[in-house]
């Protein structure tokens, strides 16, 4: 018995000291993450979240948190009778629809995760895009190829916005202040509209505003996948192109690879979409030699 504890905390030991090189490596660096997907409804993952989370603050990392929801938001449409429909991973959004979006994200949701946060011994401060003016966005208008012999056609997705400027300044006080920003992805006009915009592009602004050495993407699969099912450890840009081009890559993975991509161009170091599922992920990412997940490089 003896023998078997002292192995189990040489294991202990063996991790720590594999964690080491990489928290020195990071400390002080600024670190997106954008957290969606199964991890948000999983109780034991959301505690596990929100522990990874506390703890990269306490060993010098400063995480900024965007989250989605939209699992709670489908939901609660469906509770009010209110149909959801997508288009290359993004909710059309009218006006019924946007403010059930606005009232998940902004209330449900972002308090929760603060709480969870506030609860491990964190200091989480919750924010919307409308906050300081921190997300500004105008309208989004989509192209959608259906026939590549005839033109792309333009759909209009309602209330959906695109990101026109990142307003870093509150995220930094906060971060330097010693809390945690946690920011639901709702943008606001010029002119004080509302728009719902995709949580996986408003994170890729969100780091390059700030200089992020990662951003980190969160979603329900191990990564890229290829066409057997295999894990992508590494993807370039003519791949992802190649990949879209053959409908091998598809639906909620392409925002996340086109926020990847503008994130790497824009001067965010690294880009890894790892597995929120699996219990621990962003420190396995961060803090192992082997990290998880693939790799989006230019």
């Amino acid at each position: 018995m003896i023998a078997e504890n002292n192995k189990e905390k040489q294991n202990v030991a063996d991790i720590l000291i594999e964690a080491l090189p990489y928290i020195r490596h990071f400390s002080g660096m600024t670190v997106v993450i954008k957290y969606g997907g199964h991890a948000m409804v999983d109780e034991q993952l959301k505690e596990d979240f929100a522990r990874d989370i506390t703890l990269m603050k306490y060993v010098g990392l400063n995480p900024v948190v965007v989250h989605g929801g939209g699992p709670q938001i489908n939901l609660v449409l469906e509770q009010m009778g209110i149909q959801s429909k997508f288009i290359r991973g993004m909710r059309l959004t009218d006006a019924p629809t946007m403010d059930v979006v606005e009232m998940v994200l902004g209330g449900k949701v972002n308090k929760e995760i603060v709480a969870q946060i506030n609860r491990q011994g964190g200091k989480a401060v919750g924010l919307s895009g409308k906050d300081s003016c921190l997300i500004m966005a105008k309208k989004l208008k989509l192209l959608h190829q259906t026939d590549i012999d005839k033109p792309p056609e333009i759909i209009d997705p309602g209330m959906v916005g695109e990101v026109t400027k990142i307003n870093p300044e509150l995220i930094n006080t906060l971060a330097k202040e010693g809390f945690i920003p946690i920011i639901a992805p709702v943008g606001v006009g010029i002119n004080g509209e509302t728009y719902n915009i995709n949580a996986d592009l408003v994170a890729g602004r969100i780091a390059t505003a700030l200089s992020a050495g990662r951003l980190i993407l969160l979603t329900d699969v191990d990564g890229v996948m290829d066409k057997d099912g295999g894990l992508i450890s590494t993807i370039n840009a003519s791949t992802i192109k190649q990949m879209i081009q053959d409908q091998s890559l598809s639906g909620g993975m392409i925002p996340k690879i086109e926020c990847a991509l503008e994130a790497l161009k824009n001067g965010v170091e690294k880009v890894p979409i790892i597995n929120g599922r699996k219990r621990h992920a962003l420190l396995l990412e961060l803090f192992t030699d082997k990290g998880i997940g693939t790799e989006v490089i230019i």
